[in-house]
């Protein structure tokens, strides 16, 4: 399996950008995604996760009702819609497999070992 993010880019606070990240050699059926971040200095961190089992959505306080995850079966590609940037935003954006649709709640939408494979990561920067 291998996870290719993109999207990222500069961009000056209270844009926007939209992330893709897209699987190959997997069927992207059953799954569950999660969108982490790591900003210069800083521990990575969970952004959002998204499951096809039930549906269910997961947003980091930071960014719930600025984000917005989805994804596109057809395309084998999931996205993280990011609004109202701002430069708190700025870091290197990561996609996560994990190959169990489980749903995403507080309790494992973030939680590391869940996810079985990860993308190389797209740059986000975020100028005020």
């Amino acid at each position: 399996v291998q996870l290719q993010a993109s999207g990222g880019g500069l961009v000056q606070a209270g844009g926007s950008l939209r992330l893709s990240c897209t699987a190959s050699g997997f069927t992207f059926a059953d799954y569950a995604i999660g969108w982490f971040r790591q900003a210069p200095g800083k521990e990575r961190e969970g952004v959002s996760c998204i499951s096809s089992g039930d549906g269910s959505t997961y947003y980091a306080d930071s960014v719930r009702g600025r984000f917005t995850i989805s994804t596109d079966n057809a395309k084998s590609t999931a996205y993280l819609q990011m609004n109202s940037l701002s430069p708190e935003d700025t870091a290197v954006y990561y996609c996560a497999l994990d190959r169990l649709p489980a749903p995403c709640t507080y309790r494992n939408s973030f939680y590391y070992r869940r996810y079985d494979s990860w993308g190389q990561g797209t740059q986000v920067t975020v100028s005020s």
